[in-house]
């Protein structure tokens, strides 16, 4: 069908503006892996624009020799696959009952998950909490907490409550219990919708920062964000020392911008990896827990 003046005028709009939001998203991070892969020179003599100058993989071997680097790698690492794992877990247990119409107590706790969205303890009343339960400086306080985010809840709810009743009615004919219905029939149906909470709880606790902020005061169980915060904003001089170990001022200034770019760089390389693989279940996840109207 042919378009219409205004049609392409309209388009020809909306691809623009597409382009410059990608243009203005896409070349801050390119700038960054440029720098990261460019020779200190290049970098001091503000060379570097769009793609490296003098390829060079020396600021990376700094910051990878690193010891705290690994360590605060592999706590986030942890909190990422042991958080989102019970995330899931907690969340299809929580979602699978309110979406039975049957259960008795469906209306009050929908209420009160949701209230929970708009009103909060505080943060003091949640750390001392936390303090007095035995959390603090513990792993799982990055864990348990969070061990259920309302919003997610319903969004895996709603998916549940779209799959037909008739598939629940034959299994239970069939002798099949609640756990069985929603391990065997239920998961399966709405693993697009989990795939896409699981890159949801994965992103968030891969760049949780705060939570460690308030309750871990032991290094050795910080995770990579905490790390990136005294390179990136408090600029340690210790770690830019160790890590580029430069001893002229002027060198010293060159190599932690360097070492700066570096670790931003292996701190997003991860979830980049991961995106693609879960990409495909975005539009049918998000949809399939949509409100249909």
């Amino acid at each position: 069908m042919k378009k219409s003046k205004t049609d392409l005028i309209y388009y020809s709009l909306v691809y623009f503006i597409t382009c410059v939001a990608i243009l203005v998203t896409l070349y801050p991070f390119l700038y960054v892996v440029s720098v990261s892969f460019s020779s200190v020179s290049a970098i001091d003599k503000q060379q570097v624009f769009l793609y490296p100058v003098d390829f060079t993989i020396s600021g990376y071997k700094m910051v990878l020799q690193y010891k705290e680097l690994w360590v605060s790698f592999y706590n986030t690492v942890w909190y990422t696959v042991v958080g989102t794992t019970l995330n899931i877990v907690a969340t299809c247990l929580a979602a699978f009952p309110l979406s039975r119409a049957h259960f008795f107590l469906r209306r009050k706790l929908n209420f009160f998950i949701a209230f929970t969205m708009y009103f909060s303890g505080g943060l003091i009343p949640l750390y001392m909490l936390l303090t007095t339960l035995g959390l603090y400086n513990t792993r799982w306080v990055m864990v348990v907490p969070v061990l259920v985010i309302t919003f997610n809840v319903m969004i895996c709810r709603s998916a549940f409550e779209g799959i037909p009743k008739e598939i629940f009615e034959s299994a239970s004919i069939d002798g099949a219990n609640d756990i069985t219905m929603l391990f065997r029939l239920a998961v399966p149906i709405v693993k697009p919708t989990l795939a896409v909470l699981t890159l949801y709880y994965a992103v968030f606790h891969w760049n949780n920062f705060f939570s460690a902020l308030l309750y871990l005061g032991n290094q050795e169980l910080q995770p990579l964000q905490i790390f990136l915060r005294r390179v990136l904003i408090m600029a340690s001089p210790e770690i830019m020392q160790r890590m580029g170990g430069a001893t002229s001022t002027g060198a010293l200034a060159v190599s932690s911008l360097q070492v700066r770019y570096v670790s931003i760089v292996v701190s997003i390389l991860p979830i980049i990896m991961i995106y693609p693989f879960i990409q495909r279940y975005f539009v049918k996840g998000i949809t399939l827990g949509a409100v249909k109207g």
